[in-house]
C-alpha cells in the first residue's frame, strides 16, 4: 500500500469509532498481528501484501461488552473472527473440536486483548454440545449472550452417484442441524431475554446471529452436492429466524463466502485432515496449487480472500452499524460469481 493510500485509510479509520452509547474509558486495544489472523495464508494462493490491509483496532470498540459464541474458532475464519471481536471489546467463547487449536486462539486473545475469553471444546453435532456451550458462556460472562456465530464446518466431497449416505448426513448435520440446535439453545438468552427487555422497558438490546454459507450453496458446485445442499439450507434457516425473531431486535444474517484462503481450499495432496466420529476426512481441493491462478481470476479483485477479510464481514454484520440489516445472505467473494 503506498503512502497516499495509507493516509486515506487512516483518515477513514478515524471515523470508525463506536457510537456514543458504546464509548467508555477502557484502554485502547493493541494493533492486530496479521500473522496471527492469517495463519493459513501460506500456500501458492496467498495474495500480495500490497492488496491486503490490517484492521486498525485503535479507533473504535464496536462490540464493547458484547458476549459472543464463535464455533470453529480454532483456525481459519473462526480464529480471525474471535481475535477481531475480542479486540473490538467483545467477550468471546472460543469453541472448536480441536482443543489445542481452541487454546491457541484463546491464548492469543488473552495476551493481546486481556482476559476476555473462554474455550469450549467439542463436536457441534454432539447431543450435549449446544446446551454445554451456551451454558458455559453465559455462566462465564454474567448471564448474557448477544452474538452467535455459527462458523464450524468442513467439506467431504464426492460426486452424486458415488456419494455415501454418511457423507450426505454428516454435511447436513454439521452445516444445518448443528446451527439449528445451537440457535434453539441460545433462544432463552437471545429471543426470550430480548422479549423480557421489551416488556420491561419498551425496547430490547440488539442481538445478532451469523451463519456461514458458501457460493456452493447459492450456485452449486460439482462434487459438493451434500455441502451445497447444506449451505443452501442454512440460508433458509437464517431467513426464517430473522422473520421470527426480528420483532425482538434479534438480527440474523448469513455470510456467503467465496474463495477464502483457509485449509479447506489448500491442495488436498498436502494431507490436511479432520477426524469426526471416527472418520478421518482429508480436507482441501485436488491439485489446488495447480489451479490457483484460475481461482484468482474468478474474483473481480483478481485474488482470493484472506481470513481477516472474511472476519471483517462478520464484524460488520455484528456491529451496531448493521442494525437495519437482517435476513440477508451477503456474498463475500471479492466480486466473484456475479
Amino acid at each position: 500500500m503506498n503512502a497516499k493510500a495509507q493516509e486515506r485509510l487512516g483518515r477513514l479509520a478515524g471515523h470508525l469509532t463506536a457510537p456514543d452509547h458504546m464509548s467508555s474509558s477502557h484502554p485502547k486495544a493493541p494493533q492486530c498481528d496479521k500473522n496471527a489472523l492469517n495463519t493459513e495464508s501460506t500456500s501458492s494462493t496467498s495474495t500480495s501484501s500490497t492488496n491486503q490491509g490490517c484492521y486498525n483496532y485503535e479507533p473504535g470498540r464496536l462490540l464493547l461488552n458484547q458476549v459472543a459464541i464463535i464455533t470453529g474458532a480454532g483456525s481459519g475464519i473462526g480464529r480471525a473472527a474471535a481475535i477481531l471481536f475480542a479486540h473490538h471489546g467483545a467477550y468471546v467463547c472460543v469453541s472448536d473440536i480441536d482443543a489445542a487449536a481452541a487454546e491457541a486462539t484463546a491464548d492469543f486473545i488473552r495476551n493481546s486483548a486481556g482476559d476476555r475469553c473462554i474455550t469450549v471444546v467439542g463436536d457441534v453435532t454432539a447431543e450435549d454440545f449446544p446446551k454445554r456451550c451456551v451454558d458455559a458462556t453465559v455462566k462465564a460472562f454474567g448471564g448474557a449472550l448477544h452474538i452467535l456465530v455459527l462458523n464450524a464446518g468442513f467439506t467431504w466431497d464426492g460426486v452424486v452417484h458415488k456419494m455415501k449416505p454418511k457423507q450426505w448426513d454428516m454435511m447436513l448435520n454439521v452445516h444445518c442441524t448443528a446451527p439449528f440446535r445451537l440457535i434453539q439453545a441460545a433462544a432463552p438468552y437471545m429471543r426470550d431475554a430480548a422479549k423480557n427487555e421489551m416488556q420491561r422497558t419498551g425496547h430490547a438490546h440488539p442481538r445478532s446471529i451469523l451463519t456461514v454459507s458458501s457460493v456452493s450453496g447459492v450456485h452449486g458446485n460439482a462434487g459438493q452436492a451434500n455441502y451445497a445442499a447444506a449451505k443452501a439450507g442454512i440460508v433458509g434457516l437464517t431467513k426464517a429466524v430473522a422473520k421470527e425473531w426480528g420483532s425482538f431486535n434479534v438480527r440474523a444474517n448469513s455470510l456467503v463466502y467465496g474463495h477464502i484462503n483457509t485449509r479447506l481450499v489448500q491442495d488436498k495432496e498436502k494431507g490436511a485432515s479432520i477426524s469426526v466420529n471416527g472418520e478421518t476426512i482429508t480436507l482441501g481441493i485436488p491439485q489446488a496449487d495447480a489451479t490457483a491462478g484460475l481461482m484468482q481470476q474468478l474474483s473481480a479483485l483478481g485474488r482470493v480472500g484472506t481470513t481477516e477479510e472474511a472476519a471483517g464481514a462478520m464484524l460488520l454484520l455484528a456491529c451496531p452499524y448493521a442494525s437495519y440489516i437482517t435476513g440477508q445472505a451477503i456474498e463475500v467473494t471479492g466480486g466473484g460469481w456475479m
